[in-house]
């Protein structure tokens, strides 16, 4: 592990250590029961529970399409009604990483400019965000939702960004945004309690895909093993350590040397592999663990899905049967070397894992649970 991992690795142990004092101290428990009793505008709740009883359900979402989320997050909103998209990238802002105070302001200042304009031609009964404190002001969020809309937030990398980065009198994760939105959709089953010694009322949900776009595409193996995502962290060294025993993987991504691939070839992709590869590390190091998108999408298109182990994947798959993991390299190996030797058992398990995804992991599931706790169990 770099120095930098180790840093993390560090900070990150003393910030989950004192929430789950802070926690502990004030008797705070996530319980999905009392989500409804937490919402911040229980009056727009009962709006929005109507609209989408009778079908007239509109969203605001203030989402930026970097790479997924134009193809999973606004096709799920659309399933359960009308979709007004506010993408800030769209607008010519630049990457949010690049940002000078003034782009934050701006980007505040149009969201709110855009969601009247929408609540002008209709009621606006959702305002879904897929921000962080780098991005949004909370007054930005609690003027919408003063305005009779229930605001909901979704995060996905709370295992490491929770709070995030201390820059200009602020922490740029969503720690100090999470307040003021009605609900705050977490994939880290842990980081609920942050949200709540924060006073946020949060919804622990895994991520989906959506499968329109995550299908499987009739086309032979090409590759035994394959990876497609970023390179950094410990991929590349497992990856290196796979290439010494004899096992090379074809990779694909933002810094490795074949590069990124386009959505239908990313996903042919999965098809086209005996074995996808999946990591479920975060940053530097494979000791801090969350799920991840890919953990959705390769079964749903139809691959078979090889990845580190983390508790949370057996709440979601039947380990084993539907997806296959491994904990260490000598074992990822060994399961490697055994399904490439067992082609008719990879199969079972390739079609199992398809099947449950396609029953339970959809993006638009997804949605509507979320809704549904807004009214309560």
């Amino acid at each position: 592990m770099s120095i930098k991992g180790l840093r993390r690795r560090i900070r990150l142990g003393w910030e989950d250590a004192s929430y789950r004092r802070r926690a502990r101290r004030r008797g705070l428990m996530y319980d999905p029961a009392r989500i409804a009793s937490r919402v911040r505008h229980p009056e727009a709740a009962e709006r929005l529970a109507r609209a989408m009883a009778d079908g007239t359900l509109r969203t605001f979402a203030a989402v930026r399409h970097h790479n997924w989320e134009g193809y999973n997050l606004i096709p799920a909103l659309a399933e359960l009604g009308e979709v007004i998209h506010f993408d800030w990238g769209a607008e010519g802002f630049p990457p949010d990483r690049s940002w000078a105070p003034q782009h934050k302001r701006a980007m505040n200042r149009l969201l709110l400019e855009r969601f009247q304009q929408a609540r002008a031609a209709g009621p606006v009964h959702l305002c879904f965000m897929y921000v962080t404190g780098r991005q949004v002001f909370p007054e930005t969020v609690r003027a919408i939702g003063e305005a009779g809309t229930v605001t909901v937030n979704i995060s996905l990398d709370d295992r490491a960004k929770f709070r995030g980065r201390w820059k200009g009198g602020t922490w740029l994760g969503v720690a100090p945004i999470a307040p003021a939105f009605d609900l705050c959709w977490t994939s880290t089953r842990d980081a609920c309690e942050k949200y709540l010694v924060e006073g946020a009322n949060p919804i622990f949900l895994p991520e989906g895909a959506n499968p329109h776009v995550y299908r499987p595409v009739d086309v032979p193996f090409e590759y035994d093993v394959s990876f497609v995502g970023q390179c950094y962290g410990i991929r590349p060294e497992l990856v290196d350590a796979l290439a010494a025993r004899g096992i090379r993987v074809a990779c694909f991504g933002k810094g490795w040397p074949n590069g990124p691939l386009p959505i239908d070839e990313m996903v042919a992709t999965y098809s086209k592999s005996r074995i996808n590869l999946g990591f479920g590390g975060v940053g530097d190091g494979d000791d801090l663990l969350c799920l991840k998108g890919r953990d959705f999408e390769v079964p749903m298109a139809g691959g078979l899905y090889l990845t580190r182990y983390n508790p949370e994947l057996a709440e979601v798959y039947a380990i084993g049967r539907e997806i296959v993991c491994y904990r260490d390299l000598d074992e990822l190996a060994e399961r490697i070397g055994h399904l490439l030797d067992h082609p008719d058992q990879a199969s079972v398990i390739r079609n199992a894992g398809y099947r449950r995804a396609r029953a339970d992991h959809a993006w638009s599931g997804r949605m509507g649970t979320m809704l549904r706790s807004l009214a309560g169990p």
